[in-house]
């Protein structure tokens, strides 16, 4: 008997069966902590968001368009409960060392082993952690909102017309957004990665 689809899942769970959501829970677990966690730059952060963000699933599963996909509506879910969470650390004026928006480069922990990206090393000898510890910080000196749309794009795959429905903005406002957003992360890498070469 084939998977049943995150959608069919939902339906199951609105019917009743509180087994389905957990097979949700843990079929998007992985990738949405990873998500959370590039977001936030912090993984207590991320695992209390993603607990908030299926809090609110359970809250807003009656209102599930069942003819969209479940796992951009998930996504976007996710995002703005990050962001809520950024706009009140931020507003509380915390101070911590690993707050996504740090521009100190050796501010605080990052969690790069949650890190999947594969791009052209300076040196062919840097070792894997070293260079997700760049990447890292490159990723974490961009713009909310341009890491935010390079995360949903790149990172979550999902495509132009899913983001712009989403964030419910127009579709050329993603495209030069992460336009924008690729650009920066070059930059940001090339001054990251350039004190390696300087060894």
């Amino acid at each position: 008997m084939p998977a049943r689809t995150d959608e069919q899942l939902l339906q199951d769970y609105q019917d009743g069966d509180a087994a389905a959501f957990r097979a949700l829970i843990e079929r998007h677990q992985e990738d949405l902590l990873r998500f959370l966690a590039r977001l936030t730059g912090d993984r207590q952060a991320a695992e209390d968001v993603f607990q908030e963000t299926f809090l609110q699933v359970h809250i807003s599963a009656d209102t599930f368009d069942a003819t969209r996909k479940f796992k951009p509506w998930l996504f976007t879910i996710a995002a703005n409960k990050a962001r809520d969470m950024l706009r009140k650390r931020v507003r509380r004026q915390e101070v911590d060392l690993s707050a996504p928006l740090s521009r100190d480069p050796e501010g605080g922990q990052t969690f790069i082993d949650l890190m999947e990206v594969s791009v052209p090393l300076p040196d062919e000898a840097m070792q894997g952690q070293e260079r997700d510890q760049l990447v890292q910080k490159a990723v974490d000196r961009m713009p909310q909102s341009l890491k935010e749309i390079l995360l949903l794009a790149y990172f979550q795959r999902l495509s132009y017309a899913q983001i712009a429905e989403e964030l419910d903005i127009p579709l050329g406002t993603v495209k030069s957004r992460l336009h924008a957003a690729v650009a920066a992360f070059a930059k940001h890498w090339q001054n990251v990665s350039s004190g390696m070469n300087t060894r």
